[in-house]
């Protein structure tokens, strides 16, 4: 089994008027599973990102999981492609080994979806990232925030915070998301498909 670290991207925008976003719900996973890997976030020498490495999950046999870098990008959402680029040349990972997490407004709030390539969803994070990586055959772990209501725009309602509603349960939809990543690290995107996509 290869040593070469996955790098697991969380996105959003930076800074604390934006952490509460949905647009953020990426970057709250990230901030979580470096917690689960005992790993602190520092800036970068190459990439404008903030990254934590370390090691994620259980292997079968008892056996730490497998090496991780997180990366939290630290310029605006629609320009993330720069940092995940820098950092995939910097640490030489293959596409297949890199996953991003991001909000997704096609699915509903609580929903965990994943896939490996496909568009963008009008996601411009993504959009970005696979413009600079020249494609899109990388892993998605998608965080649903549902839809906008009535005519509110897309764009004004994922920089907006989670309602109170929905802040009671972000931090299970945050450990069901952060869970959804340690499981296609360790058994594989279909295993982590077949668990949360059936999930009631």
């Amino acid at each position: 089994m290869t040593d070469t670290p996955w790098l697991v991207v969380g996105l959003g925008n930076p800074g604390p008027k934006y952490a509460g976003n949905r647009h953020n719900v990426g970057q709250m996973v990230l901030d979580l599973l470096a917690e689960r890997a005992g790993a602190r976030y520092s800036k970068h020498p190459r990439a404008q990102a903030a990254v934590a490495e370390g090691r994620l999950g259980v292997l079968p046999g008892g056996a730490p999981g497998p090496r991780v870098v997180l990366a939290k990008p630290t310029t605006y959402m629609n320009t993330s492609g720069g940092p995940v680029s820098g950092l995939v040349k910097y640490y030489g990972i293959a596409p297949e080994r890199l996953l991003v997490v991001h909000d997704e407004v096609d699915i509903p709030f609580d929903t965990i979806k994943l896939k490996v390539d496909g568009g963008e969803g009008g996601h411009n994070g993504l959009r970005d990232i696979t413009k600079a990586l020249g494609t899109r055959e990388y892993t998605r772990v998608r965080v649903g925030v549902g839809r906008p209501p009535g005519r509110m725009d897309t764009a004004d309602y994922v920089l907006k915070d989670f309602s109170p509603t929905e802040r009671k349960d972000l931090p299970i939809l945050v450990d069901d998301a952060a869970d959804a990543v340690e499981m296609v690290l360790v058994e594989g995107l279909l295993a982590a498909q077949g668990r949360f996509h059936t999930k009631v």
